[in-house]
């Protein structure tokens, strides 16, 4: 099956640019609507002298279709106009021809000269077809239905060219706050160290010349400043301790910020609620790692328009909570799911998912706080990292 996927891929990279990986598989599909040209089979058994001049434009008009896909601006000029000069040629004999217009009015978009310009074509292409068919005493019907599509076509393209330029913008601007983001912290972290081991080591090297001189004049003064030399590496080592723990301890905020930004792109609102809660430094991990796995599938699947998170804690324990609004199907349980679980479950936690039809999902993770995790390895509120809050 792979074999054959790989296959597939590969022909479709060779008929659509990979800018258009987006799309899928859709403007193979797309091509179904040249049925439409085939419909007097079916519903007229008469004469059916237009047959071979519609067979003969089939291969001209996929080669302008596929290679429109390759091209946007003025260069696709060309392909738009021949595509109205099939349906024009056609349309003397055939009462369907109108759908190479149609196509050449969802082309119109990718000319990226706006909605004005857009209609405008479609409008000029619309006149010329309706002075055919009055010059030629056709059936007016065919002219209402191109119309209609057309302009259905034109404004569905463009809006949809403007979201993707967006989401685009979008994705650039997210990747740019992600680099900011990391360069501002690998500064602090940098400003950190410095602060906490500069003058640490400087006075540990100080005060160990220091010994090294006094070791045979005067034996015990040399063993104080070796005392000395421990304790202020065991105090410098213990300041590290915590300025790791302190930026593990950002994944809670980190995963909301990253969070809101991958929701934002399908215009899902994000809240936060429960302010800031000390917590474990392993806690902290597993609930984020919780966090990302229930946003992802939200933004994949929930097909919602917001999502809430929450904390609460108790003396023995600590609650998320994470609810969305969309269609609330059957949880599939995958790799994500089964890995929260497991990391939930370790820690001696409870992980709880009630899907509701129509009215969204509901996670529940709860994991204790024993008296050792209590005691130690925490953060206190005042410490901790400011959470967003949406």
């Amino acid at each position: 099956m792979t074999g054959i996927k790989n296959t597939l891929d590969t022909l479709r990279h060779r008929l659509l640019p990979r800018e258009m990986d987006e799309l899928g598989w859709q403007p193979i599909f797309w091509l179904g609507y040249l049925g439409f040209l085939f419909m007097p089979l079916v519903i007229d058994m008469g004469s059916r002298d237009w047959l071979l001049g519609t067979l003969l434009s089939i291969p001209v008009f996929l080669m302008l279709y596929f290679r429109g896909f390759w091209h946007s601006g003025d260069a696709l000029w060309p392909y738009l106009l021949s595509m109205c000069a099939l349906g024009y040629v056609l349309g003397p004999i055939h009462p369907n021809a109108n759908t190479y217009l149609i196509y050449a009015a969802a082309f119109a978009p990718f000319l990226r000269r706006g909605l004005t310009v857009t209609m405008t074509f479609i409008l000029v292409m619309l006149l010329v077809y309706a002075f055919e068919i009055w010059l030629l005493g056709l059936n007016m019907i065919s002219l209402f239905v191109a119309a209609f599509v057309a302009v259905a076509a034109g404004f569905g393209n463009h809006f949809f060219i403007v979201n993707t330029r967006r989401q685009a913008e979008l994705r650039l601007s997210h990747d740019e706050i992600r680099r900011l983001a990391a360069l501002s912290e690998r500064e602090r972290i940098s400003r950190d160290l410095h602060d906490l081991l500069g003058h640490t080591l400087s006075l540990v090297a100080l005060k160990s010349e220091l010994a090294s001189r006094l070791c045979e004049r005067d034996p015990h003064g040399a063993r104080r400043e070796i005392d000395e030399v421990q304790r202020v590496a065991r105090d410098a080592l213990s300041q590290v301790r915590l300025a790791v723990t302190g930026i593990r301890a950002a994944g809670i905020a980190a995963e909301l910020a990253s969070a809101r930004l991958l929701l934002e792109v399908d215009a899902i609102s994000l809240q936060y609620e429960g302010g800031d809660i000390a917590m474990p430094v392993d806690i902290e991990t597993v609930l984020a790692l919780v966090i990302r796995e229930a946003i992802t599938n939200v933004q994949r699947h929930a097909r919602a328009t917001s999502v809430c998170v929450k904390f609460s804690s108790g003396p023995s324990s600590i609650l998320l909570t994470v609810t969305d609004d969309g269609r609330g199907s059957e949880v599939v349980a995958g790799n994500g799911l089964t890995g929260m679980r497991e990391r939930i479950e370790a820690l001696g936690g409870t992980l709880h998912i009630e899907p509701v039809h129509g009215r969204g999902t509901k996670i529940e993770a709860s994991v204790p706080l024993t008296m050792q995790t209590q005691a130690s390895d925490v953060y206190a509120p005042a410490q901790r990292p400011r959470m967003y809050t949406a």
